[in-house]
């Protein structure tokens, strides 16, 4: 567990990866940690205000509002190994865009399902919505699954099969509406669809200009001063949609460029760079992170309104973070500690999705009673707790039995 040879990872985006810096999993396991626990404590009452997330009017920020840029900033730290990676095996463009395009509409799909569950209307449908949902993440797990050991016409079945299940889902799906009925819900495709939507944003900047060593800092620093603009209403986002413009309001996007410049920190020039050197620029791109988004509080500081703020402090805490992993982990050859969630790191779209599932089918199976317990103060935080090691077993369990998604 403790060496730093070259391992297999897949992140959130479906990206497997080849790199030395096995702190990258351990980070993005942490976070899928770290989001578990926090979705299940949503449920719980009677908590300080800081451990939710906070309102769209109030000027704050809380750790759970670190989450998903945790995510985002990790994408783009996974994102040039990926793509170096792809373009060692095959140089072809034109599959490296296929590969980013099939990927991004992947997440979008996984991330619709999710969004659009609890909007099912079963008398339409004829079925439970968790049914349905249960049907169409069993047909992404199918789709999408690593398979080894089977026969080609097994995988075909297989995949095929999951495909199948997915376009059923969809084509039965019927939400009630204030006119009458209507199809799948599109204005928001969950954090899934959001991480796809942003990364094929990112990549429309980053693929082209790659080569160029400080092309990803001048991307990051124009989409900052974007985001400010749009945030105080310089330039008009309310009718802009994702889906036309995947750029959003600049938060997203600029929270995976900032990854990407944390990755040219810590893994471009191989041995060459001493770990002491990365370090010291790591920590200093995590403050001038910092001062910035101190510089630009009066754009706000707030999540749901997607302010500059929010992204540079989320950059800086979770560069900060991957930092101290760094030292921990790449340079002490300490990861023995981070044997639970490392396997949340390494597969990460089906730790995601787990306890999904669990609640589905619990939903389903009417065995959701111990939801309703445990639900306030202290007991509800233990319950977090135990809830959030238990997701975690069975993704290191379903790990180790070469259950794997990939997109």
């Amino acid at each position: 567990m403790s060496s730093t040879a070259p391992a297999v990872s897949t992140g959130i985006t479906g990206a497997t990866t080849s790199t030395r810096v096995v702190s990258i999993d351990i980070l993005r396991g942490i976070t899928m940690a770290v989001m578990i626990f926090v979705n299940d404590l949503d449920s719980v009452h009677g908590l300080s205000k800081w451990t939710y997330h906070m309102p769209a009017r109030v000027d704050a920020m809380t750790y759970v509002d670190m989450v998903f840029p945790a995510f985002l900033f990790i994408v783009g730290m996974s994102l040039p190994i990926a793509v170096r990676s792809r373009l060692r095996r095959n140089p072809s463009q034109g599959r490296l865009w296929l590969h980013i395009v099939l990927r991004s509409l992947a997440l979008l799909v996984l991330g619709l399902i999710l969004a659009n569950a609890d909007r099912g209307d079963p008398a339409r449908m004829h079925f439970s919505p968790d049914l349905w949902a249960l049907i169409g993440l069993t047909g992404g797990i199918l789709l999408w699954n690593v398979y080894t050991g089977l026969s080609r016409k097994w995988v075909l079945g297989l995949r095929l099969t999951g495909a199948a299940l997915i376009v059923f889902d969809f084509a039965i799906y019927r939400r009630a509406t204030h006119g009458g009925e209507a199809w799948i819900r599109f204005s928001y495709p969950e954090i899934l669809g959001l991480i796809g939507i942003t990364y094929f944003a990112v990549c429309l900047l980053y693929i082209p200009t790659r080569r160029w060593r400080f092309a990803p800092l001048a991307w990051l620093i124009l989409l900052v001063a974007y985001n400010a603009a749009c945030c105080a209403r310089w330039i008009p986002m309310g009718k802009w949609s994702l889906y036309a413009w995947p750029f959003g309001n600049g938060a997203m996007p600029s929270l995976v460029m900032a990854g990407i410049v944390t990755s040219q920190i810590f893994v471009e020039g191989g041995e060459a760079v001493r770990p002491a050197r990365r370090m010291l620029l790591g920590m200093l791109f995590a403050i001038v992170s910092f001062a910035a988004g101190w510089f630009l509080r009066p754009f706000g500081i707030s999540k749901i309104r997607a302010t500059p703020t929010w992204a540079l402090w989320s950059v800086a805490a979770t560069c900060a973070l991957f930092t101290l992993l760094y030292w921990l982990c790449d340079v002490k050859k300490q990861t023995r500690w981070a044997w639970l969630v490392r396997p949340a790191g390494s597969n990460t779209l089906l730790t995601y999705l787990i306890p999904d599932l669990y609640y589905f089918l619990v939903a389903l199976t009417g065995t959701a009673w111990v939801l309703g317990h445990w639900d306030s103060g202290w007991p509800g935080i233990v319950r977090a707790v135990g809830f959030t090691i238990g997701m975690l077993l069975v993704a290191h369990a379903a790990t180790r039995a070469r259950l794997r998604m990939q997109l």
